[in-house]
């Protein structure tokens, strides 16, 4: 069997070396040179440059070659997976599967990639697979957990079997939209988490904004129709604690560089990969308002993201707020 994985990143190249010691494997990339490089020197220059891929780990840039295969890894970036899916809208047909990696909300729309999926066509079958992991460790071995959620169990336990390895443990889960919004806030409060660490505060305000973040992150996902159970597993709580406390998470690092006085663009070249953490910052600020719930901490963190706020005034507000019960 073959499995295509839409997208050419990091985490594209971790899961292209896990599965290939069982399946072929196709990477869709847009850049010729990514293509070539996998293809004839069997490594992803761009972010793994040491690591051999397993002869049986291809590259294409057509779209049409990537989709012809059952299994359909997407590891696109959530502001540009809509726009490879409409024009794959022709290949997109009801016998795919499409096992989704990426993580956040559609700005303008606050669309969770599910409800792209749907939109661009209802009949393909959809999973989500998250939880707390970095490539960086996947890619080595490292021994990682995740879940994977879909509608339809029987798909479901069909991912869990494909992806499971020695060091690598899938759980099944049926909470498609706690598993996505999990996977989605907790990249605005890692961003938080990275401007406490830049501001030189200590682990006190580290473990209260982790604290409170969670209750707001569950309060969130709740009101959309998620269970809190899955808030408090692998894709909310235990993606939260690693992307919130490990070098390798592009959302802490950026958000402390954001602390230490460099300003969000600036922040961004640093960092030099794409940080999922701030447009979903924007989407979520402004979903959150639509459906009449309250988020502080998103609140404030998006005044730093796109309002220029000082963060120092942040924390204040935060920690000046009404009094009240800490389960109100």
């Amino acid at each position: 069997m073959e499995i295509t994985i839409l997208g050419a990143g990091s985490w594209s190249s971790a899961i292209a070396s896990l599965l290939s010691d069982k399946y072929e494997v196709l990477i869709y990339s847009r850049s010729k040179e990514t293509k070539d490089s996998i293809n004839n020197d069997h490594v992803n220059k761009k972010y793994f440059p040491d690591i051999v891929f397993n002869d049986n780990v291809k590259a294409t840039t057509s779209l049409e070659d990537a989709l012809k295969n059952k299994y359909i890894v997407n590891a696109i970036p959530t502001q540009s997976t809509r726009e490879v899916l409409e024009k794959a809208k022709d290949y997109l047909t009801e016998d795919k599967i499409i096992i989704n990696l990426a993580k956040g909300l559609e700005l303008g729309t606050h669309k969770r990639i599910s409800e792209i999926v749907k939109e661009i066509n209802e009949n393909v079958r959809y999973a989500v697979l998250s939880g707390p992991s970095h490539a960086e460790e996947v890619i080595i071995g490292m021994p990682t957990t995740l879940v994977c959620a879909c509608e339809d169990e029987t798909i479901a336990k069909d991912i869990q079997n494909i992806f499971s390895r020695n060091t690598f443990r899938v759980y099944t889960s049926e909470d498609v939209i706690g598993v996505e919004l999990g996977g989605a806030v907790k990249n605005i409060l890692a961003f938080g988490i990275g401007i406490i660490d830049g501001l030189g505060y200590g682990d006190n305000p580290k473990a209260a904004l982790i604290t409170r973040g969670i209750h707001e992150m569950g309060k969130f996902a709740q009101k959309e129709g998620a269970s809190i159970k899955t808030i408090n597993g692998l894709a909310g709580i235990g993606d939260l604690i690693v992307t919130a406390t490990s070098e390798h998470s592009r959302n802490f690092r950026c958000g402390r560089l954001v602390g230490r006085g460099l300003s969000i663009e600036e922040a961004k070249k640093e960092v030099k990969m794409v940080v999922e953490g701030i447009p979903t910052t924007k989407a979520i600020y402004e979903l959150s308002r639509n459906i009449g719930i309250e988020m502080p901490i998103t609140d404030q963190i998006y005044q730093v993201i796109f309002e220029d706020k000082n963060p120092k005034e942040c924390a204040l507000e935060l920690m000046t707020r009404d009094k009240k019960s800490e389960y109100e």
